[in-house]
């Protein structure tokens, strides 16, 4: 199967999953149960993103400048910093980190 032909695959498989999300009955997804699953279902995609990001290199799994950055802004966002703030910030530490020679 080439790269091409993989790609049209997953588009139409892409649309027909979006087109069977219309046909469910809105009283399905509205039930306490389905709507709670699809926001831990958020939060831990998220979670998983922010992690695979941060740690990891290819295959491996590697600890540089990413961690401690991802630290400071974890604390600041704890702390209610605006958003720009936290950017810049965790931006900052990476960019100090990695010049004094702790990048991979």
């Amino acid at each position: 199967m080439t790269l091409w032909t993989a790609t049209l695959v997953a588009a139409i498989v892409c649309v027909a999953l979006k087109t069977l999300g219309y046909l469910v009955p809105p009283r399905v997804l509205e039930a306490p149960r389905p709507s709670r699953i699809s926001d831990l279902l958020t939060v831990a995609l998220l979670a998983a993103l922010v992690a695979v990001q941060t740690l990891g290199s290819g295959q491996a799994i590697v600890v540089d400048a990413r961690v401690p950055a991802v630290l400071v802004a974890a604390g600041l966002l704890l702390l209610r910093a605006p958003f720009l703030v936290v950017v810049a910030a965790a931006a900052l530490v990476a960019a100090v980190l990695r010049l004094w020679g702790w990048a991979a």
